[in-house]
């Protein structure tokens, strides 16, 4: 079976990104989501999220849905034709004729990546490790880089399914923003163990690499849904730990707990809250290092017009995106939900 793209398929593609409503739109997308709905009056629907790598869409089918579910799974390639439309200022695809691709697909074209390249941001992150001074941290750390096989999954593993660094590369990506920040805050505060936030920063996350996977969607794995990247995180950490016999037992526990305390909160998914220093200031520069990626990925991504975006429901707000000037109309207050902000670990 052939690659689903020719060269000249790639040239002609319509990004998602870039459909506008009122136009006609045929092309090969990737089924992110999908299920059968029923209208007020009963009928059928068939709802998608389609995407490539420039982002997603919503899209419907309303003719012949409960055919057309059963052509194709999530995460299958398919071909669509249908009217781009807009639904509460979002633009929308109507579906009029919808099929499975078959044929070998090429991630690079479904699946969004880290603007940073791979190679460069394991240099730098590697490079930042290796200024650990203390002796059992650079082994130990050591142990993870020379780990070929970790090392690529790290490379492409996504750093959640929605939310923060969802894409291929974002693990690796988030954690070397984590270990910066932890290199800046421990120069602001010289009582902070830096090898220790060094290394926490970047153990914090490793069981991602088994929780997630990225095909054409991100996915859970099955471990990852039945144990959680926190638990994989420590199994994996004390699986290295086994091989230094003489490693204080003092520094390993403060780094299995800043991996299972790292969520802050019992109601964000932490098993434990932070109970040091370094691990708080793992907690706190984690969760920035997280929303900032979160809240400047939707406002790249919002296509609606004026200077605020729509509201970002799990943010409860708008986000301000433009200039202010003498004409520009008072926001309207979006819907009301839960009174506090989830977590972006736990999504």
């Amino acid at each position: 079976m052939g690659p689903l793209f020719s060269g000249e398929d790639l040239m002609s593609h319509k990004w998602l990104k870039e459909i506008k409503q009122g136009e006609s739109v045929k092309g090969l997308y990737v089924v992110k989501e999908k299920g059968l709905s029923t209208t007020k009056k009963g009928e059928p629907f068939l709802a998608l999220t389609l995407a490539d790598r420039s982002g997603e869409v919503e899209a419907r089918v309303w003719e012949g849905a409960r055919d057309a579910s059963a052509l194709f799974s999530t995460g299958d390639v398919v071909e669509v034709e249908g009217e781009v439309t807009s639904f509460r200022d979002k633009v929308q695809i109507n579906i009029n004729r919808i099929k499975k691709v078959e044929g070998e697909a090429d991630p690079s074209i479904f699946v969004e990546s880290s603007p940073e390249d791979p190679s460069s941001m394991i240099t730098s992150l590697a490079e930042l490790l290796r200024s650990i001074r203390e002796p059992y941290l650079i082994t130990l750390v050591n142990l993870f880089l020379k780990d070929h096989r970790f090392i690529e999954k790290f490379k492409k593993a996504p750093a959640a399914k929605n939310f923060h660094h969802n894409y291929v590369g974002g693990l690796l990506e988030h954690t070397l923003g984590v270990c910066r920040l932890a290199e800046a805050v421990a120069r602001l505060y010289p009582r902070l163990d830096r090898d220790l936030l060094l290394a926490g920063g970047f153990v914090h996350d490793i069981g991602k690499v088994k929780e997630l996977s990225c095909s054409l969607v991100i996915d859970y794995t099955d471990e990852g849904r039945l144990l959680g990247h926190l638990t994989l995180g420590v199994m994996m950490l004390r699986e290295k730990l086994q091989v230094l016999k003489s490693f204080p037992r003092d520094t390993a526990m403060r780094l299995e707990h800043m991996i299972l305390s790292h969520h802050g909160e019992f109601e964000f998914g932490s098993p434990k809250r932070p109970k040091f220093l370094e691990a708080l200031i793992l907690h706190f520069i984690d969760d920035m290092d997280a929303k900032i990626n979160a809240v400047a990925r939707f406002m790249d991504k919002d296509a609606r017009d004026g200077i605020w975006t729509e509201f970002h429901r799990a943010f409860e707000r708008f986000f301000l995106k433009g200039v202010i000037t003498e004409d520009t109309p008072t926001q309207e207050e979006g819907p009301k939900g839960e009174t506090r902000q989830p977590t972006l670990f736990s999504t």
